[in-house]
């Protein structure tokens, strides 16, 4: 097991990070999600990476300019993205999962076409990367 720490995220990043395209709310926010997706999670051993839950402001929310402190300036929406996203996948709160482990969830709880659902009231949902994703996810071999 590595001795890396494991990433933090928040429920509604497992669907963020599945759909991430390199666009994002600032360069810095973008370039941290960059390195989080690209660099650590779509790499050969990206599916071996530990991921660990919380319900505050995360690893992608580090340089995130709507982050205040460990909530974010739009709390109540993000709040029901997570208690959505939590239900769907079936996390427990402080849960540690692989990203594997959490592709392998998503395949077996989130259907292509139910992200209007699921992420109702996200800003990005209209762009349809995160259900591009999913399809190519229920497509593939991985999960």
């Amino acid at each position: 097991m590595s001795d890396t720490p494991p990433l933090r995220f928040r429920p509604h990043h497992f669907l963020c990070a599945l759909g991430f395209q390199g666009k994002g709310y600032s360069d810095d926010f973008t370039a941290n999600m960059r390195a989080i997706v690209m660099g650590r999670l779509r790499t050969p051993e990206g599916r071996e990476t530990r991921i660990k839950l919380t319900g505050y402001a995360d690893d992608i929310c580090a340089p995130c300019p709507k982050r205040q402190g460990r909530l974010c300036t739009n709390q109540q929406s993000i709040s029901q993205l997570d208690r959505s996203h939590a239900a769907a996948l079936k996390l427990q709160p402080h849960e540690e999962l692989t990203w594997g482990e959490a592709l392998q969830r998503i395949k077996q709880n989130v259907p292509p076409g139910a992200l209007s659902t699921v992420c109702s009231g996200c800003q990005w949902l209209e762009y349809g990367l995160c259900e591009d994703a999913l399809k190519r996810l229920h497509d593939s071999d991985e999960g």
